[in-house]
């Protein structure tokens, strides 16, 4: 049996990069080539499906980049050429960009789950962070989104700003829980190599009160009636997101555009796949793209490395399925945390205590 697949495709230009941004992002100087990078993406895709045998899409994920600099007729495009609907279709969208189109548009186009990366709704953090956005932009793009018929929306909320307060950080996440969305991804900020960032850092939160940021914030949710089913994901009942649970449970993925890496498990072969990371490389008609076989004896730290990160794990089967390897290659090492307290013994999961522990946990994999 297969692991289900997943599509991602990376639309890779910005207004501006952000400071503390590592991902494959390029600010828009020169006007966006939106044709010529569509059709590179559709011969993209093609040869990447083929790969794969054409199996069908569980989910579809367009991600950046800021993808709402592109109109909805791309993404259409883009998921005619499937001829299947997978269930779930995510856009991520920077608020500062939604202004310029029609959410309604995207809807009838097939996506039907936004995420928009608010990141806070203090403006005075938003300026610090390098942000073209500000609170009431979000609030705004939240309502022309509901006006268009999304009704599984996500925000991008960070904590661990540079001069944040437990307060201020505490009062992002009650924003985003009065306006009444499905998912919320909270998570710290961390100074990444090759970041603005990194070389100059700001002045961030100590320890003590981003240890009470967390405790604080968790609480705030669980009583919001947010479930916690990742490191830093939450989410209403029924509103996982499906496609990042797909790469958290060491499933397949075609990576699609410029700098996307893809997985896809063909028997007991792992092969990992990465495309030309600046635009203007990826949009030739000689690149090269790479794909390289994970080793064996590193396929175990991939898979506990994705699969631990989240709260309900898998049942100990999927390890054989999923890695084509047997369960005796870790049982020995997994024993190992059932005996201390930090794994469960009844599926691939941590304990509680396990979850608080992660890092550990992990390194006797890896």
């Amino acid at each position: 049996m297969n692991p289900p697949l997943s599509l991602y495709v990376h639309f890779p230009w910005c207004v501006r990069k952000c400071p503390y941004c590592d991902f494959n992002s390029h600010p828009l100087k020169d006007g966006l080539p939106e044709q010529q990078y569509l059709s590179f993406l559709l011969a993209d895709l093609e040869t990447e499906w083929s790969h794969a045998g054409q199996r069908p899409f569980e989910t579809v994920f367009f991600g950046g980049g800021t993808p709402s600099l592109f109109s909805p007729d791309t993404f259409a495009a883009l998921l005619s050429t499937l001829g299947h609907a997978p269930h779930e279709i995510t856009l991520e969208a920077n608020p500062g960009t939604t202004e310029h189109r029609d959410l309604g548009a995207c809807r009838q186009a097939g996506i039907n789950r936004l995420s928009l990366g608010a990141q806070s709704f203090d403006d005075d953090m938003l300026t610090r962070l390098g942000r073209i956005h500000k609170a009431a932009d979000t609030t705004r793009s939240f309502a022309r989104a509901r006006d268009g018929g999304f009704d599984n929306i996500n925000l991008d909320i960070m904590y661990g700003l540079p001069g944040q307060t437990v307060d201020g950080a505490l009062d992002d996440l009650r924003h985003a829980i009065a306006l009444g969305v499905e998912h919320i991804s909270w998570y710290e900020l961390t100074l990444e190599p090759r970041t603005v960032f990194h070389r100059q850092p700001p002045v961030l939160p100590d320890e003590d009160i981003l240890l009470t940021i967390e405790t604080e914030g968790r609480a705030l949710l669980t009583d919001a009636g947010y479930e916690r089913y990742e490191v830093s994901a939450w989410a209403r009942p029924g509103r996982r997101c499906a496609h990042n649970l797909n790469y958290w449970h060491y499933g397949d993925y075609l990576g699609v555009g410029a700098g996307a890496h893809g997985k896809l498990t063909q028997g007991a072969v792992v092969t990992r796949s990465a495309k030309a990371s600046q635009p203007r490389l990826y949009m030739t008609a000689d690149r090269i793209d790479t794909y390289a076989a994970v080793p064996a004896e590193r396929i175990p730290g991939e898979f506990f490395l994705n699969v631990l990160r989240t709260v309900d794990g898998l049942e100990f089967g999927a390890f054989e399925l999923r890695t084509g390897l047997p369960w005796s290659a870790v049982a020995e090492r997994w024993n190992h945390g059932v005996a201390a307290g930090l794994l469960r013994s009844n599926r691939i999961a941590t304990t509680p205590m396990g979850f608080r522990y992660l890092d550990s946990v992990l390194q006797p994999f890896l």
